[in-house]
């Protein structure tokens, strides 16, 4: 019998390639492929743009639970999961198996030792003195004072400002102007006015943006290529650089600033007494300061400025909402300014209250979590974890599964939050994951529920919000589920009645 000879083997090992993947795409019951060697990357890669109505798909296919893998050289098989007994196993009930990690400390490490990166000891210092700082009594009304004022010498301003001149805006920058200023003055006293008319360019607020974007890609390259690109100062990882020299030097200054003015330095005076001596596994009391500062300013920046710009969004696409939010505020100011409410009289705001939390259900501000086990687990779902099994939990994908939030889960529906005595409802932290869950639920989840009211008040009092034609709205790629082409809008002015 003939031998075949030495060069038709490559072309014949490519064939049996091909046939095994065929064989293999045909007899699949998921639309995704893993294919030989590359496992299912070129899925990850293709849908990258769009990764998270991706998962979204897959999971709902997968009974809320997926293991996703990745090519066999790069350590990238993941577990990806929205099932609601999983995430009150990992967030609660075996939370101590389920810390952050030195891998998500290497893959955030721009955070440092703020809240978000730790674990055991110092993160229940952190949690402590966040907790004890934000019940002081005096909170609530600097929270009040600042939010108006912002509102009313920043915000409205440069509404009128475009109103009057019949031209676009794009609401969601506004919405992260605004953000970055209130937390810069509740934390730090200093406003760095970002929201002006003329929309100066801060490079510490643009900052956050190129930030969260490289972070979400260090999630997806394999770690060596992210590393590599990091010493490099190559592609996303040169901007997340730049994006941490402009974190250092607005903090920095501003520590600086109130050091030499030796002045009542508020919220930043109890920080700084609260972590007396303490400095982090730095060593530098400094450079800890910064760390906790920056934590809080994320925290403070995206869950206001994301959660608002899909509320307005979704109210574009839903003019009735917009129309009994306006009802519903007209009924309870009777007649009076909106500069007169205060934060007790928010709660009061049953309707408005739902649309955000139809809004957050939908489009959370942190769409993910990654979370690993430090010893293997079984979670509910009967998946067998091994230690240091990445896990992915989608909280974007939670908001859209029937199973969990019924057939019309993909309608905006704010009476979903509404009890049947006209009050409103509460749903579990493992369903409704917006604010995270369990011990480690968002301490700031408050705060941030009083800013949206107060702007969403104030903007639905003097505009009705439209969408401007064919300008697309789809999620960005990044950690943060901002809107990759903004959210460009017209305004119309409309009195308490809602008449334009």
């Amino acid at each position: 019998m003939a031998s075949l000879p030495f060069y038709d083997m490559p072309f014949l090992f490519i064939v049996l390639l091909i046939s095994i993947a065929t064989v293999l795409y045909r007899r699949r019951r998921l639309p995704i492929t893993n294919w030989p060697f590359i496992g299912m990357a070129p899925d990850l890669l293709v849908y990258a743009h769009r990764i998270h109505d991706r998962a979204t798909l897959i999971l709902k296919l997968s009974n809320g639970t997926f293991m996703f893998k990745g090519p066999w050289f790069a350590n990238m098989d993941m577990l990806g999961t929205c099932d609601p007994a999983n995430i009150h196993h990992m967030l609660s009930k075996n939370f101590p198996n389920y810390p952050k990690g030195p891998e998500f400390r290497s893959m955030f490490d721009i955070l440092g030792d703020g809240i978000f990166n730790s674990d055991h000891e110092l993160w229940e210092i952190h949690r402590r003195t966040t907790m004890s700082l934000l019940k002081h009594p005096n909170i609530p009304t600097l929270l009040e004072t600042n939010i108006r004022n912002k509102v009313e010498n920043g915000l409205l301003p440069i509404l009128d400002f475009v109103s009057s001149h019949n031209q676009e805006i794009d609401l969601q920058e506004i919405f992260q102007r605004f953000a970055f200023d209130a937390i810069s003055l509740f934390l730090l006293d200093y406003d760095p006015e970002s929201l002006s008319i003329d929309l100066p360019y801060i490079p510490c607020e643009k900052a956050f943006t190129d930030a969260e974007e490289a972070l979400f890609w260090r999630h997806v390259l394999p770690e060596k290529v992210w590393k590599l690109q990091k010493r490099l100062g190559l592609g996303k990882e040169k901007k997340l650089s730049e994006a941490w020299k402009a974190f250092d030097e607005f903090i920095y200054t501003c520590l600086s600033r109130k050091e030499v003015v030796q002045e009542d330095l508020g919220l930043l005076t109890s920080l700084k007494r609260d972590y007396e001596g303490q400095s982090g596994t730095s060593g530098d009391a400094r450079k800890f300061l910064k760390d906790i500062i920056l934590n809080l300013m994320v925290a403070g920046r995206d869950s206001t400025g994301s959660g608002l710009s899909w509320f307005f969004y979704l109210l574009t696409q839903n003019p009735s909402v917009e129309k009994k939010i306006r009802e519903e505020i007209k009924k309870i100011l009777g007649g009076r300014n909106w500069k007169s409410l205060g934060v007790k009289e928010l709660g009061g705001f049953v309707y408005l209250n739902g649309g955000i939390h139809e809004a957050l259900r939908l489009y959370p501000p942190v769409a993910l979590e990654r979370k690993s086990p430090t010893e293997a687990d079984i979670l509910p779902s009967g998946h067998v974890v091994d230690k240091h099994t990445r896990i992915i939990l989608s909280f974007y994908s939670m908001g859209r599964q029937e199973t969990i939030w019924g057939e019309d889960c993909m309608e905006f529906k704010p009476e979903r939050w509404i009890s049947q005595g006209g009050g409103i409802k509460n749903e579990s932290s493992y369903k409704f994951t917006a604010f995270h869950a369990g011990p480690r639920t968002c301490v700031g989840k408050d705060m941030s529920l009083i800013q949206m009211k107060m702007l969403a008040i104030a903007i639905i009092c003097n505009y009705h919000v439209e969408l401007v034609k064919g300008h697309q709205v789809c999620p960005s790629d990044s950690v943060i589920l901002q809107m990759k082409y903004g959210l460009k809008v017209r305004l119309f002015p409309v009195n308490i009645n809602g008449q334009s």
